[in-house]
């Protein structure tokens, strides 16, 4: 056994592949999800129609704040297997769902999927690479993501157009869930050893011996607020899901009443995904070169200017969107390996799952709070002011980081969580 992508490409590729089932699951409902609600149900409020974003987000995200937890008493595998399982109705709830409230009873279970699947395909390749190529780690993990959720919202919009809302478009997600399931319990093997050999390669831990782990609460704390610069990650985080719960729900409905048609609404709505996720082959390993605070702040700031393309509208409302969604997919492509990244090594491998939990229950409570906002600001100012604010948030977001994050690249792994001059020590 020994830690390295070159050493363990077999289940890497197995665990790229898994996640992109994973990001499909997401990608069905990017599009055509918002639309069902206003023209099959005929909702007039969007913050009724954003319930299902505002569900998702706030499961998912308690979901990533416990599956570190489950991993370490359950096994890596058995938590993906569980994701899976809760998400097999998911696609026919969608599909063929009576009321909202399936909609919406859908989206819990696939926040609880997600929540569980996602984050253990992340520390699952976490644990196989060690600490020499996280960020090229999390850059093909993402880019297999949310590139299947760009193609899958491009294949749901070219769907409904030639055979309506639904069901026809949510056959993809039987056999993401089918396929994913398959896959995990026959072909993946459980890392959790790979994290114990890391732990007694840096010296941490006597080989053979179970490290010591702190409380969730200690854990929650460091993350979340007393190191500045897991603070810094955690709060860039949340924003960047903010955008995209935003977008999530209001681009759809934006561009349709701006004339766009479904497909054309496709485009718009795989474009920010694909951008996002293909990027991250190339940002990931540029995050082990450069460091991850540039690309942090750099990717909020180009996100900003995406935002305000959109809100403004320099051109044709397609043109627009298309212009707004590539601004968005590079900006995002530039933070999420490197947020992901810079948590990973600022984190011991003993309490390392429970801090990316922690990080991603932050991170994935911005669907939340995007949905929230945009239903909020849309019903009193319109859609095109969500937009706006999402943007202003963006460029505080970045002024943050810029201020408060210590890089971490070069922080050595042998020592307790450094990141700077900050040094955590690990409670007894």
């Amino acid at each position: 056994m020994r830690l390295g992508l070159r050493e363990n490409w077999q289940q890497f590729t197995l665990l790229v592949l898994v996640n992109a089932f994973v990001g499909g699951m997401v990608g069905l409902e990017r599009t055509v999800v918002p639309l069902v609600g206003t023209e099959e149900f005929a909702i007039g409020s969007e913050l009724v129609i954003f319930s299902f974003i505002i569900a998702f987000g706030v499961v998912k995200a308690f979901t990533n704040l416990i599956s570190g937890l489950l991993a370490d008493r359950f096994t890596r595998k058995k938590v993906l297997i569980l994701g899976w399982i809760l998400g097999l109705p998911v696609p026919f709830l969608l599909g063929w769902g009576p009321t909202w409230n399936y909609i919406v009873g859908a989206n819990v279970l696939l926040g609880i999927s997600q929540g569980l699947a996602w984050s253990m395909t992340v520390n699952m390749k976490i644990d196989l690479v060690g600490p020499g190529k996280r960020g090229l780690a999390m850059g093909l993990n993402e880019a297999a993501g949310y590139g299947a959720v760009g193609l899958t919202a491009l294949l749901t919009g070219y769907l409904a157009s030639v055979y309506g809302l639904r069901p026809q478009p949510f056959y993809l997600g039987i056999f993401y869930t089918v396929a994913g399931l398959l896959v995990s319990m026959l072909m993946i093997r459980d890392t959790r050893a790979y994290a114990r050999l890391e732990s007694s390669q840096i010296g941490r831990t006597p080989a053979g011996e179970t490290p010591h782990k702190p409380r969730l609460g200690w854990v929650f704390a460091e993350t979340s607020y007393r190191n500045k610069t897991l603070f810094s990650v955690s709060q860039a985080g949340l924003i960047n899901n903010l955008n995209d719960g935003m977008s999530w729900g209001v681009f759809p409905l934006l561009f349709a009443a701006a004339g766009v048609n479904l497909e054309g609404i496709g485009w718009i709505k795989a474009v920010y995904p694909v951008v996002w996720g293909i990027g991250q082959v190339i940002t990931g390993p540029l995050a082990d070169r450069i460091g991850r605070k540039p690309l942090i702040v750099w990717g909020m700031m180009i996100q900003a200017v995406g935002h305000a393309v959109i809100g403004i509208g320099f051109s044709s409302a397609l043109v627009t969107g298309l212009v707004g969604s590539v601004l968005l997919g590079i900006g995002t492509a530039l933070v999420y390996p490197a947020l992901l990244a810079a948590v990973s090594d600022a984190a011991h491998p003993a309490w390392r799952a429970s801090s990316v939990g922690v990080y991603r229950f932050w991170r994935d409570s911005g669907y939340a709070v995007g949905a929230l906002m945009a239903g909020v600001v849309s019903a009193w100012l319109g859609l095109t002011w969500a937009v706006h604010l999402a943007g202003f948030l963006t460029l505080v977001s970045g002024i943050i980081v810029w201020i408060t994050m210590k890089e971490t690249l070069l922080q050595n792994p042998s020592s307790p969580a450094k990141t700077g001059s900050e040094t955590t020590q690990i409670p007894q």
